[in-house]
């Protein structure tokens, strides 16, 4: 029998029980531990690249709020915006070209994998966002410094399925490592793309700084393009990318010495079309700001 929703199996009327209520299983202490077996259960009929339920507990989707009555902190969201990363209970980092001048209410949810269900085992926390925070220094023209920070007016709750992010020290380069990076984007650049339904995630090499500016060179961004240094690349293997509606999404890379620890190298901000061979994805790079944020949360 086909049943509507991932996380549900049906059964025949006679083989129906009361499921247990869930447990909390032990985790790690910290910032940026990663579920990679999922939390509660593991689903084994996942499509390519679907990531598991709670695998990435620091991921953030950000909503926004219709007016109702000329209020524009009334109403329900109704449009999913962009991703977007928990660094404090009480505080989201994501790209500042996503919020930047909406005059609607912003909301975030915290514990989201399934858009179509609400019936995962741990629930979902949505939060209104108290303000707004762009980096001064954000240029719209090129997406320099593309970061802004959402501070809500309550804080997360954590959980088995949600955490915070670990963020790296200041200036720190990440060049050889595979990150992954998680949205609900779609699922190949252009109008035929289709948005996720369940939360994805693409495992990434990170690219030097330097192969990144000569690889985006030869695409129609010509030999003259130079790479802000508010950038870092990830990406350039065929098929495997960032597409549209994964701005603000996290690129986690894992941090040396620790088992399943992350912390949040870059942001989703753009790109030269979608899973292009050679061709790298183009995030905010985190640790060229942590000074900024640590002053933002003081």
């Amino acid at each position: 029998m086909d049943c509507p929703s991932s996380v549900e199996v049906c059964c025949d009327p006679k083989d129906i029980i009361n499921p247990p209520k869930p447990t909390s299983p032990p985790r790690p202490k910290g910032c940026g531990y990663r579920n990679g077996n999922g939390v509660g259960f593991r689903i084994v009929s996942l499509v390519d690249h679907e990531a598991e339920f709670g695998e990435f507990p620091w991921m953030i989707a950000v909503y926004q709020r219709e007016p109702f009555g000329g209020n524009p902190r009334s109403g329900k969201e109704v449009d999913y915006l962009c991703g977007g990363a928990l660094i404090h209970p009480k505080v989201v980092v994501t790209v500042a070209h996503c919020v930047k001048n909406k005059k609607v209410q912003l909301t975030v949810r915290a514990g989201e994998w399934d858009t179509q269900t609400d019936k995962e085992l741990y629930p979902q926390q949505d939060r209104d966002v108290a303000s707004v925070t762009i980096h001064p220094q954000y240029y719209s023209g090129g997406y320099h410094n593309d970061i802004a920070l959402l501070f809500l007016e309550d804080p997360v709750e954590l959980a088995p399925h949600i955490n915070v992010v670990c963020l790296p020290p200041q200036d720190t380069v990440v060049d050889d490592a595979r990150c992954f990076s998680s949205g609900w984007g779609k699922d190949v650049f252009g109008k035929e793309g289709r948005r996720q339904v369940i939360l994805k995630k693409i495992d990434l090499p990170m690219m030097p700084r330097g192969q990144c500016q000569e690889n985006l060179r030869r695409t129609r961004l010509g030999s003259h393009f130079k790479l802000h240094q508010s950038f870092v690349c990830a990406g350039g293997e065929k098929g495997k990318d960032t597409c549209t509606g994964d701005g603000g999404g996290p690129l986690a890379c894992p941090i040396q010495g620790y088992h399943e620890r992350y912390f949040q190298v870059g942001i989703v901000a753009w790109g030269v079309g979608c899973g292009d061979y050679n061709v790298p994805g183009v995030y905010v790079h985190v640790a060229h700001f942590r000074k900024w944020i640590d002053e933002q949360l003081i």
